[in-house]
């Protein structure tokens, strides 16, 4: 699924046009974006969890040569999925 998608689906639900569709679903990107360039989680409730996880240099290897490469310090979002939302994308089981 891509934006377009989503702001296509929110157009046929909601009636509104199709740049106001898109207007919202940049909204809420944006909405969220901005959290966690801020470093604070995003919660949607029976869907997930959005945090920023700070991530130390490493060494790594480039597989092509072998050679040896400092990996630098980043930043990285993670997403945690509720219990809600695996239950219904594994139908109920496990």
């Amino acid at each position: 699924m891509t934006k377009a998608d989503i702001v296509q689906t929110v157009y046929q639900r909601l009636g509104l046009s199709k740049k106001e569709s898109a207007d919202i679903v940049e909204s809420v990107f944006e909405l969220i974006r901005n959290q966690l360039e801020n470093g604070d989680p995003v919660k949607i409730s029976g869907f997930g969890n959005f945090t920023m996880r700070e991530k130390n240099p490493r060494q790594g290897r480039n597989p092509k040569t072998g050679e040896e490469v400092e990996i630098s310090a980043r930043r990285v979002v993670t997403f945690k999925a509720s219990q809600i939302l695996l239950n219904k994308v594994n139908n109920g089981k496990g």
